[in-house]
C-alpha cells in the first residue's frame, strides 16, 4: 500500500506548490550502495523537462520497481527536483542451521537462484516465499514435521544477517498401502508393483517405507500401465489419499481405482506418409487383431517405426498410435499415423569430454558420416563402438537441429574418460605369485592415440618377466590391426606348493594381425618364435624327469595362431549388457622341436534382470594335444584351474591332476583339458553413488582340469605317479559359491572374492578369501 501512496502524496505536494515547473537540477539524497548513475538511468525525468504530478508519480513508480528502495520521497527546492531515498538493506551473510537431509551447499544455491544471496538486496517477501518452498521440499521427502524459521538481524551500514533454522523432523514411514476397487487382479499383486511399501525387515536397506510424493506418482503410473497393458483401456485412478498419523511419523496410502472393461484389438491400420515401402513397416507392427490391447506394445511399435524412418534419415519423424474404442463390443481400432518430416543430414559430428583421447581415435569408430543423411542405427552403433573401446566410463549421444535450417543436424557425443592403464612403478600382491615389484608402462590408450603399449619389468616370488608389446588397432584405415611383442621370462616353481617343481626360461617374439569382417566380428592371425630351456628343479616330479629324458631340455618352437572374436558388449572393461565370444587355435608348425596345439573357447553373456541387477554367464573351454613326433602336450603348456578367472574358492592352479615329486609329495601338474563356467548376478554396492568402475556380484562357479592322456581313469595312475588324473566327467566337477568385487583403479584392477568350495575331494585345496592387487584379473 505504501508503494502506491507515496508517489501520489509526493505528486499532491508538488501540485500544491505549483501546477508544473521546469527542472533546472536534480538532487539525490540517501544513496549508499546504489550509484547515482543507476538512478539517473531509471528516472524518467531529466534536467530541462517540464514536470507535473503525473510525471512525479511515474518517477516514483519507476524507482520502486527496481526493488532497491523501501522508501522514496520526491520534493521541490525551487527549480531543483529533490529525490530522497531509503535503500533496502543488503545481505551480509546467510547461515543455515540444523539441516542434514539437504546439503547446505544445495540450499544456498537454491536461495541464490531465487535472489537471496550474500551481497544481494534483501526483500522480506522473497525470504518468506523461500521459507515456504523449503518446507514443501521437506514435505516432498516425507518429513511432515519439518519446520523452517528465518531470523533477520539488522547490522550497521544498512545490512542484515539471515539465519535459517531448520527442524527437519523424521521421515514419515509407511504403515500401510491399500488399493480399493480391484477385482480382476489380486490386491497384493498390485501392491507389489509399488516401489513404496509398508515397513518390513529389509526397509533399513532399501528405504522403501519412506514416503515420497515423487515415488508415489511413479507407483501410480506403474499401476496405470499395468492395467493399460492388459486391455483395461478405461482404467482410472479415482482418488489418492495420503493420511498422516497425529505424531506425523506414520503414513497410510489409499488408492481408489475404477478398472473398467477389458478390450481387445479389432483392427490395425497405417496412415500418413510412410516414406518407405509399406512392406518394410508392417512387420514392425507388434499390435495384431484379436490381441488383448496393450499400451506397451503400441508404444514399442511407435518406437520401432520411428527408428526405421530414422535409419532413412527422417530423424524427426513422428509416429503416433491412436486407439479408437468401440464400447459396445469392448474392442479397439488402432491407427498409426506416420509423419516423417524432412530428411535430415549430418552437418558436424562433435566430441566432448575426451581430455586425453584424440578426436581421431573417436572419429574412426564412427559409422555415421558427416554430410550423409542421419541414420539412427549408425549413430547408435557408433556409440556402442566407443563404449567397447574400454577408455570411457560412459558415452552419451545427442542429435540436435542446426538453428536456421530445416534439414541439418549436429551429432554430439559426450564421453567420460576412465583409467586405461598406468605409467608408474608398480607394487602389488597376488596370492598365487606373492609380492610383485617392478616398473611398467601399460596403456590401452597410450597418450590418447588408441594404441596399446606395454613395457614392463616385474619380479615376484615365482617369476621374472621382461616384455614389450605394441598394438595399433588401426594399422590401416580399414581397421586392420597389427601387434607385436618381445618377451623374456624366468619361472621358478621350486618354492611354490601350487605347481609341481620345475624351472623354465622362455624367450620369444610374435606378430599378430586382426581383420574385421563385420561390425562385431574379427579374425586374428599371427606367428611367433619361442625358445624354452627347462630344468628339473629341487624336487623334480617323475613326469618332468621323464619328459626331459625323452624330449631334451632346450626347445625352439615356431608358433602360428588363428582366432575368431565377436563382441556386442556395451563396455570394454565392466560391461553390463551384450555378449562376447572367442575361439582360437595355437599350433607349433612342423620343424619345431615340439609339435603340439591348443584350442580355446571363451564366452560371456550379460542380461539385465531388473533396473539394478544383471545376469552374467561365462564359459571357458580348452583342449590341447600333440602330433608328429611329440607324444603328448608338454607339461609346461598344460591348463591350470582354481582362483580368479577360474573356480573361485579353490587355491590358484591347484585343481586337476597332481604328479609325484622326488620327496614323495604330489603337486599340481595341470592337464590338457579345462572346462569352466560361471553364473553371476551383478548388483550395485550400497551407499556408493558412482558404480561405473565397480563390479560386485554373487556367483556360482563350476569347473575342473582334466587329462585325456591318463593311463587310468582312477585317482591314481597305474604307475602311481599321477593322482586326480580324471578324464572329462561332470561327476568330477568342482563347485563354489560366493561374492566378489572388482574395482578399476589408476594402478590397475583391485579384485576380491569370498567363496565357499561346495565339493572338496581328495587333495583339493580350498581358500575362502582371495584377492589380487595390481595384476590382471
Amino acid at each position: 500500500m505504501k508503494r502506491l501512496l507515496l508517489p501520489l502524496v509526493a505528486g499532491s505536494m508538488l501540485a500544491g506548490q505549483a501546477s508544473a515547473f521546469v527542472v533546472n537540477d536534480i538532487r539525490l539524497d540517501g544513496l549508499q550502495r546504489v550509484s547515482a548513475g543507476t538512478v539517473f538511468n531509471i528516472l524518467p525525468v531529466s534536467i530541462g523537462d517540464d514536470v507535473d504530478s503525473q510525471s512525479i508519480a511515474d518517477s516514483a513508480k519507476a524507482l520502486f520497481r527496481t526493488g532497491y528502495f523501501q522508501d522514496i520521497q520526491l520534493g521541490r527546492d525551487g527549480d531543483v527536483l529533490v529525490v530522497t531515498m531509503v535503500e533496502r538493506p543488503s545481505i551480509s551473510k546467510i547461515e543455515i542451521e540444523g539441516n542434514k537431509a539437504i546439503k547446505s551447499e544445495d540450499l544456498l544455491n537454491g536461495l541464490k537462484q531465487s535472489g537471496l544471496a550474500e551481497g544481494e538486496i534483501f526483500q522480506q517477501a522473497t525470504l518468506e516465499a523461500i521459507r515456504m518452498e523449503l518446507e514443501r521440499q521437506y514435505v516432498a521427502q516425507g518429513r511432515y514435521g519439518a519446520r523452517i524459521e528465518a531470523e533477520v538481524k539488522p547490522l550497521p551500514r544498512n545490512r542484515v544477517a539471515i539465519t535459517i533454522k531448520v527442524r527437519e523432523g523424521k521421515v514419515s514411514t509407511i504403515n500401510d498401502v491399500n488399493i480399493v476397487g480391484a477385482s480382476v487382479f489380486e490386491t497384493q499383486d498390485l501392491v507389489d508393483l509399488f516401489e513404496l511399501k509398508a515397513s518390513n525387515w529389509l526397509s533399513w536397506y532399501s528405504s522403501d517405507d519412506k514416503y515420497s510424493r515423487e515415488k508415489l506418482s511413479g507407483d501410480i503410473e506403474r499401476l496405470r500401465s499395468y492395467y493399460l497393458n492388459r486391455g483395461y483401456i478405461n482404467f482410472n485412478i479415482v482418488s489418492t489419499q495420503v493420511s498422516i498419523t497425529p505424531d506425523k511419523e506414520g503414513v497410510y496410502i489409499t488408492v481408489n481405482i475404477d478398472e473398467g472393461e477389458k478390450y481387445t484389438v479389432n483392427d490395425v491400420k497405417l496412415a500418413g506418409d510412410l516414406a518407405v515401402e509399406r512392406s518394410e513397416v508392417e512387420p514392425l507392427l507388434l499390435v495384431k487383431p484379436e490381441q488383448t490391447f496393450s499400451r506397451q506394445l503400441m508404444t514399442t511399435t511407435e518406437e520401432l517405426v520411428t527408428r526405421r524412418l530414422g535409419n532413412e534419415g527422417y530423424t524427426f519423424a513422428n509416429v503416433a498410435g491412436i486407439p479408437t474404442p468401440n464400447h459396445e463390443n469392448n474392442t479397439v481400432d488402432i491407427t498409426f499415423f506416420v509423419e516423417p518430416g524432412r530428411r535430415a543430414y549430418v552437418r558436424r559430428i562433435n566430441f566432448s569430454g575426451n581430455l586425453k583421447t584424440e578426436d581421431e581415435v573417436l572419429r574412426r569408430e564412427m559409422r555415421q558420416m558427416e554430410g550423409a543423411s542421419a541414420n539412427t542405427a549408425k549413430i547408435d552403433q557408433s556409440k556402442a563402438r566407443l563404449g567397447r573401446l574400454g577408455y570411457f566410463k560412459q558415452v552419451d549421444v545427442e542429435t540436435t537441429p542446426v538453428p536456421g535450417t530445416g534439414d541439418l543436424v549436429d551429432v554430439n557425443y559426450t564421453v567420460e574418460e576412465q583409467p586405461s592403464g598406468s605409467i608408474t612403478a608398480s607394487l602389488g600382491f597376488s596370492q598365487s605369485d606373492g609380492l610383485i615389484i617392478g616398473g611398467s608402462v601399460s596403456q590401452d590408450n597410450f597418450l590418447g592415440s588408441g594404441n596399446r603399449v606395454s613395457l614392463s619389468a616385474n619380479t615376484s616370488d615365482t617369476r621374472k618377466l621382461y616384455s614389450f608389446s605394441f598394438n595399433d588397432p588401426y594399422f590401416t584405415v580399414d581397421g586392420v590391426s597389427r601387434g607385436y611383442s618381445l618377451y623374456y621370462s624366468e619361472t621358478n616353481y621350486d618354492d611354490d606348493d601350487d605347481v609341481t617343481n620345475y624351472n623354465v626360461d622362455t624367450m620369444g617374439a610374435d606378430v599378430t594381425f586382426g581383420y574385421p569382417i563385420s561390425e562385431i566380428t574379427s579374425v586374428r592371425f599371427g606367428a611367433g618364435v619361442e625358445n624354452n630351456q627347462l630344468k628339473e628343479g629341487s624336487d623334480p616330479a617323475v613326469e618332468v624327469t621323464e619328459f626331459l629324458r625323452r624330449e631334451g631340455d632346450t626347445f625352439n618352437n615356431f608358433k602360428a595362431n588363428l582366432g575368431l572374436y565377436q563382441s556386442t558388449l556395451n563396455n570394454g572393461l565392466l560391461p553390463t549388457r551384450g555378449w562376447s565370444q572367442s575361439v582360437s587355435a595355437d599350433v607349433t608348425v612342423p620343424g619345431s622341436d615340439l609339435t603340439f596345439y591348443k584350442l580355446n573357447y571363451r564366452g560371456q553373456y550379460f542380461r539385465p534382470l531388473t533396473k539394478s541387477l544383471t545376469l552374467r554367464l561365462a564359459t571357458r573351454l580348452g583342449y590341447g594335444g600333440a602330433y608328429g613326433s611329440t607324444s603328448e602336450l608338454p607339461f609346461f603348456e598344460n591348463f591350470y584351474g582354481g582362483g580368479f578367472g577360474s573356480v573361485r574358492g579353490y587355491k590358484d592352479n591347484t585343481l586337476g591332476p597332481r604328479t609325484r615329486q622326488a620327496d614323495g609329495e604330489y603337486d599340481p601338474i595341470g592337464g590338457n583339458v579345462i572346462v569352466e563356467s560361471s553364473v553371476e548376478v551383478l548388483f550395485p554396492l550400497p551407499f556408493i553413488k558412482d558404480q561405473r568402475q565397480l563390479r560386485t556380484s554373487v556367483f556360482f562357479d563350476v569347473g575342473n582340469v582334466f587329462d585325456t592322456d591318463c593311463s587310468d581313469t582312477n585317482t591314481t595312475s597305474a604307475q602311481n605317479t599321477v593322482r586326480n588324473c580324471y578324464k572329462p566327467s561332470f561327476t568330477d566337477m568342482r563347485y563354489s559359491v560366493g561374492v566378489g568385487l572388482t574395482w578399476i583403479t589408476p594402478m590397475g584392477p583391485l579384485t576380491f572374492s569370498l567363496a565357499k568350495a561346495l565339493k572338496e575331494e581328495g587333495e583339493d585345496e580350498s581358500q575362502v578369501f582371495q584377492f589380487s592387487l595390481g595384476t590382471p584379473f
